[in-house]
């Protein structure tokens, strides 16, 4: 697979002074391992050329962000993409940004969505891009999470003014399946939470990040989206342990009853 047909030994060569940054969700997982061949500028997280001029930076949770990349090249690219993504989205989530170098400035970010960095390195799109995608996919989760509620809602709504919910355990057991894929995605994958690894060898890029991560929220909205996987994990096993309890009552009551169908039949056969 090619995402460039253009030669570059190094990045940038001729950049713009802004730098439009486009991050996009296109699916579940994207197996990254399959782009590598392609003369990568950075393996972690993989950054490879893509069109003229422009960098995108891949990430294995279904991420891509693109710096200074045309429409025309996005397009091949996502066409390139498609055979290494798992679960693609139909409608790729997005999400926009700028990027502008002064080497004078404080590196930040502010309410406009521009980016101010010192100098334009692999490193520090590579920094950029996993704030951008970490919070592109708390995005994602936040709308997936916020349709679970809408699903489970009209279920607690019917136990709180009936007493009883109807007969819906499959559907219950599928939203605990989801919950958990999303915790384990979050946890395993995202790491919504932690610092990238890019950190550790480039401490000077530290304090962007954690503008970007403060700008952004990442900690506060992943918080929050844990205590909302909680809420509806619980509130999911609860209904669905009302459930069983309503099936084993039912089952019991059904063994009484044989029972009696029995004793009359033998009653009736002794009177005979």
């Amino acid at each position: 697979m090619a995402l460039a047909e253009t030669k570059l030994p190094t990045f940038p060569q001729r950049m713009p002074e802004t730098v439009p940054i486009k991050a996009l969700y296109v699916g579940d997982r994207i197996e990254t391992r399959a782009l590598e061949p392609v003369e990568p500028l950075a393996l972690t997280p993989l950054a490879l050329p893509c069109g003229e001029n422009g960098l995108g930076v891949f990430f294995r949770y279904g991420v891509v962000v693109l710096f200074n990349v045309a429409p025309e090249a996005e397009n091949d690219i996502l066409e390139r993409l498609a055979p290494h993504i798992a679960g693609p989205s139909a409608v790729p989530e997005t999400d926009y940004a700028r990027l502008q170098v002064r080497p004078e400035a404080d590196m930040q970010a502010d309410l406009t969505g521009t980016i101010l960095v010192r100098s334009a390195t692999v490193e520090c799109f590579q920094v950029v891009a996993d704030a951008l995608a970490k919070s592109l996919i708390l995005a994602h989760y936040e709308t997936r999470i916020a349709g679970i509620f809408d699903r489970i809602e009209p279920l607690a709504a019917d136990l709180r003014e009936r007493g009883r919910i109807a007969a819906y355990g499959a559907a219950l057991v599928r939203q605990i399946g989801d919950v958990l894929h999303m915790e384990h995605r979050m946890v395993g994958r995202v790491e919504t939470g932690e610092k990238p690894e890019l950190l550790w060898e480039h401490p000077e890029l530290e304090r962007l990040y954690l503008r970007l991560a403060e700008e952004y929220e990442l900690r506060e909205r992943s918080r929050a989206l844990d205590r909302k996987l909680e809420v509806i994990s619980r509130t999911a096993e609860t209904l669905l342990g009302l459930l069983q309890n309503r099936s084993s009552l039912r089952v019991e009551w059904y063994i009484v009853a044989l029972i009696v169908a029995e004793l009359v039949l033998s009653l009736y056969q002794y009177i005979i």
